[in-house]
């Protein structure tokens, strides 16, 4: 049982951006005594800081002029969700689906589909794969998209909830993240404190952050622990916005289960730090 969840969230935090900044700076593995960050795989503290958000960040760059190619990239970037695969396309093969599903074939274009299930989608009465929904019903939707996203008035939620009554999917995250994804270059459309869904992975964490704050909701939680923050990690690099309680709340249940046992140094689990 951990005693103190919100003490425990933010050392996970000090422990995980120490070792981000001690392995950029050059210093050689391993950058922590801890076992479990020496053998497991966590995110970094501050999303930015992804491999993934900075191909995403790359990717979308130049494009806050036109709100309507910006949606439609971030909607294929979080479709597809590697690094390796965005960093060989420039956002203007998007406009040709024909063009970029041949470049697609040729290698393997999706991150891994268990770690990062992404479903098929409803357009106008019809089911679409993850392929031919990044690569054409993107193109065809990013107006109506666009429409929908300003509507929010800057919410993160009703964003996501309005776009998946067309989508229809079980799993909302991919459209969740890139409709968060907006708020890096557009926070005028979308509001970078916005309060945000909970992701399946986040939710158990929160859950014990929700009952040891006595709060009633994850909203709450994401209020309360922001303003924690001042007092317990006043040193951080910047403020925390409702998205990185979410996000971290996430990671920080992957390491406790890692100390409960229930997690395994295995598969893409195991952490392989590349020279």
């Amino acid at each position: 049982m951990l005693d103190n969840p919100v003490s425990a969230f933010f050392q996970f935090c000090k422990d995980r951006e120490e070792i981000r900044l001690k392995r950029e700076s050059g210093i050689p593995a391993p950058w922590s005594d801890d076992e479990i960050f020496q053998k497991g795989r966590f995110l970094n503290v501050f999303r930015e800081d992804d491999r993934g958000s900075k191909a995403i960040i790359n990717f979308s760059k130049n494009l806050n002029g036109d709100l309507t190619k910006l949606v439609q990239t971030v909607f294929f970037a979080r479709w597809c969700n590697r690094q390796e695969t965005l960093d060989q396309l420039e956002p203007e093969i998007l406009s040709q689906p024909e063009k970029l599903s041949k470049c697609l074939s040729h290698f393997k274009p999706w991150c891994n589909k268990t770690a990062y299930p992404v479903e098929i989608i409803q357009w106008k009465g019809k089911h679409y794969s993850r392929l031919y929904s990044a690569t054409h019903i993107f193109e065809r939707a990013k107006h109506m998209l666009s429409e929908i996203i300003k509507d929010s008035q800057g919410s993160v939620i009703k964003a996501t909830n309005d776009i998946n009554e067309i989508f229809k999917m079980n799993n909302d995250f991919p459209i969740f993240m890139a409709v968060m994804d907006i708020a890096w270059f557009r926070p005028d459309i979308i509001n970078p404190d916005s309060h945000v869904p909970v992701g399946i992975g986040a939710i158990a964490y929160l859950k014990r952050l929700q009952t040891y704050l006595k709060l009633k909701n994850a909203i709450e939680v994401f209020d309360e622990m922001i303003k924690l923050q001042k007092e317990l990690w006043p040193e951080a690099k910047r403020e925390f916005h409702p998205i990185d309680i979410e996000y971290i709340s996430c990671e920080c249940r992957k390491y406790y289960s890692y100390v409960n046992g229930t997690k395994l140094f295995e598969g893409k689990n195991l952490f392989k730090p590349k020279l």
